[in-house]
């Protein structure tokens, strides 16, 4: 099992402007403060994320509980938004067969289906409703502050159709948030509803191998212990300042350099594996909120991050990273093994296509994936490979750390606080005030400030 961060195409012998030894030799004192910045957040007990062992007692809760809840259950509906949703979207995606809501009972083995509402419309939430049992459906309500306007709408409507159904909300919710504080703790508390707690210290884009994602993962059968152990092997492997020996500080440095000495502030995640195709979003959700932000000068700074999958997006964006602007970095995520084992394409068939016969689907996927790398060199594109020996538990916890890690780095190289998202509230703030939240009428000021949509351009 293996984890490998291939920067080969990141380098000066590869693109122009790429990195040299020099140049990263030149940089050591300045990754060595990042990482002992690192450190010192972590001795203050601000990144929750790493400290998995100390989550243990609370994992263990979810487990347990979980197992014994999924034998009541054909369906599984997360409620979530943003860091509340996208991690456990990766891992269903990742861990479990393509097309797991359409299989049988019996060929999902008695485990139940999967939902996913995170967002708002009402397209999406009727539909959806229209097609579960609510008694035998659990509504995971996820929001750390219990206050996520989307969350807490979805679970308001959801309520009332449980309510009117005759079913206890005990039997119908779980809650994932704040460990004492937030609206959900005080229903949690007058409707006997389990809740887990979200550490103090986690972030909601932080937080997959936290409750947020654990408790969903449980509930549908997922390895834990293993995505636990893969997130740990991974952040010991990255406790040091070398940046040959440290992943998430190779990838963060990197991806820094490519944009402010050679311009390439584009940064585009992309898996050549169905199985991780939703790590790609989950990505983007990370870097972009965690480092696109006024620095301490500030400056507005940050990568702009970009999904993609292989091969599907060598017919749709390829040839913008091939020929479009030069402000573009490409990292592929390569998996060695194939989940189920290799499938095998026909020798026989028309003469034209014979080249095909003989060789395997993920034989062609890895050859497209070192093709498309290739092609982009010659045009002076830099790209780098993270390569899994396969797309299990422990290699997708693993991947969750680096990047995690890679994200805090980010931050320090940027000087930002990957930590929070200052520009994400002015919204929230602006939606509280149009549906009159008590609490934010101050800002009546800043929203009358802004101008109507006039009728001479309104096209």
């Amino acid at each position: 099992m293996t984890i490998q961060l291939d920067v080969t195409g990141m380098l000066g012998r590869a693109v122009p402007q790429g990195a040299t030894p020099a140049g990263l030799s030149a940089l050591a004192p300045r990754l060595a403060a990042a990482h002992a910045a690192l450190l010192a957040d972590a001795a203050r007990g601000l990144l929750g994320f790493r400290e998995l062992e100390a989550q243990g007692a609370e994992r263990a809760r979810v487990q347990e509980w979980a197992r014994s809840a999924s034998l009541e259950l054909d369906e599984v509906v997360v409620l979530g938004i943003g860091g509340s949703a996208l991690g456990s979207q990766a891992l269903r995606t990742a861990l479990l067969p393509r097309d797991w809501n359409a299989r049988s009972r019996a060929q999902r083995g008695g485990r139940p289906r999967w939902h996913l509402l995170d967002n708002i419309d009402p397209r999406s939430v009727r539909g959806l409703l229209e097609v579960v049992d609510l008694r035998r459906t659990r509504f995971l309500v996820i929001s750390k502050s219990g206050a996520t306007a989307e969350t807490m709408s979805q679970y308001l409507f959801v309520r009332e159709q449980v309510r009117a159904a005759g079913i206890a909300e005990s039997d119908a919710f779980a809650f994932v948030t704040d460990p004492v504080k937030g609206v959900l703790r005080r229903i949690a508390v007058d409707e006997g509803i389990t809740t887990f707690d979200i550490p103090a210290n986690v972030g909601g884009r932080f937080s997959v191998l936290s409750p947020v994602g654990m408790l969903p993962a449980t509930l549908l059968g997922l390895d834990v212990d293993q995505l636990i152990a893969g997130g740990v092997a991974m952040r010991d492997r990255c406790d040091n300042d070398r940046f040959r020996d440290n992943p998430a500080l190779a990838f963060a440095t990197l991806q820094w350099r490519a944009h402010l000495e050679a311009g390439q502030g584009t940064q585009v995640m992309m898996p050549y594996s169905d199985a991780l195709r939703d790590v790609a979003p989950w990505f983007v959700q990370l870097w972009a909120e965690s480092l696109g932000k006024k620095n301490q000068e500030g400056q507005s700074v940050g990568p702009t991050p970009i999904a993609a999958v292989g091969a599907t997006d060598q017919h749709a964006q390829v040839q913008l990273f091939m020929e479009g602007p030069a402000d573009k970095s490409v990292t592929f995520i390569d998996v060695e093994e194939p989940d189920g084992g290799e499938l095998m394409i026909p020798a026989h068939g028309p003469a034209e296509l014979a080249y095909l016969g003989g060789h395997g689907f993920a034989e062609l996927l890895r050859a497209e994936c070192r093709a498309t790398a290739r092609a982009l060199a010659t045009m002076g594109r830099p790209t780098m490979t993270i390569r899994l020996t396969r797309a299990d538990a422990w290699h997708l916890g693993g991947l969750f750390m680096l990047l995690e890690l890679a994200t805090i780095y980010g931050g320090q190289l940027y000087g930002v606080d990957p930590l929070d998202q200052p520009g994400v509230e002015l919204g929230k703030q602006l939606t509280y005030y149009q549906f009159g939240h008590p609490d934010w009428q101050q800002m009546e000021a800043t929203w009358e400030a802004l101008p109507p949509a006039d009728p001479d351009w309104v096209l």
